[in-house]
């Protein structure tokens, strides 16, 4: 079975909707072959994979760069696990969340996950069950930027969310805390620590944080989308 190279980063949005259209209906495992590309039996030791690989296949170049995904379409990819009536299984992460107050201190209009979530390439991926990685289908794509109200409930919950972290409350913030945007702990191990300020002012190691898309939100996104 011949396999096909690499795609190159697609000429433009149009381009980039085409092929992610393409995918759409097939296979996880399928797609995978089609590049050569092993397919996991699970995702225990390989969390973010499905993601990779419709990165790859898709021809997204920023790899690991603080940028999104598609940089010279500032489009980011976001692939979205979904149960067969398309309501998503889990939160959607955004980015790591700076702890550092001069980072938070320029505000979301500065921040990156405002950058982040400013074009957004949604790919739901359907999971029946406990079926196997290679069996899950790649869903739809749905191309989504955010609205007046979209955006005002995202600043809120950014505010409130990195006020608290700047008063030194991190200890006391869970993924409770935020309308559509939350804090969760985000570390690819769990050695992985940082240094911040605690409510007594004092220097404290925790580890890092991400911002996470609630399920909520995401379901709302894709409502709108597929009706």
């Amino acid at each position: 079975m011949s396999m096909e190279p690499r795609p190159r980063p697609p000429a433009d949005e149009a381009q980039l909707l085409a092929r992610a259209t393409e995918l759409a209906g097939r296979p996880v495992r399928t797609v995978a072959e089609r590049f050569g590309l092993p397919t996991p039996n699970d995702l225990k030791a390989h969390k973010g994979w499905v993601g990779q690989l419709l990165e790859y296949a898709l021809g997204a170049s920023a790899g690991s760069r603080a940028e999104p995904d598609f940089p010279h379409l500032q489009v980011e990819l976001k692939t979205v696990p979904v149960d067969s009536q398309a309501v998503p299984r889990e939160s959607t992460y955004v980015c790591v969340c700076p702890l550092d107050g001069v980072t938070l201190a320029q505000g979301w209009e500065a921040s990156w996950a405002r950058r982040k979530l400013a074009r957004v390439l949604f790919v739901p991926v359907v999971q029946r069950g406990d079926e196997p990685v290679g069996d899950r289908m790649v869903g739809a794509p749905v191309f989504w930027e955010p609205g007046p109200d979209d955006l005002r409930r995202l600043k809120q919950d950014w505010d409130e969310i990195t006020g608290r972290i700047s008063l030194g409350e991190l200890a006391r913030l869970d993924g409770s805390v935020g309308e559509v945007l939350q804090l969760r702990p985000k570390a690819a191990n769990l050695t992985e620590t940082t240094w911040v300020l605690d409510g007594d002012a004092e220097w404290v190691q925790t580890g890092p944080r991400g911002f996470y898309l609630r399920r909520s939100f995401t379901r709302e996104i894709l409502a709108r989308a597929f009706g």
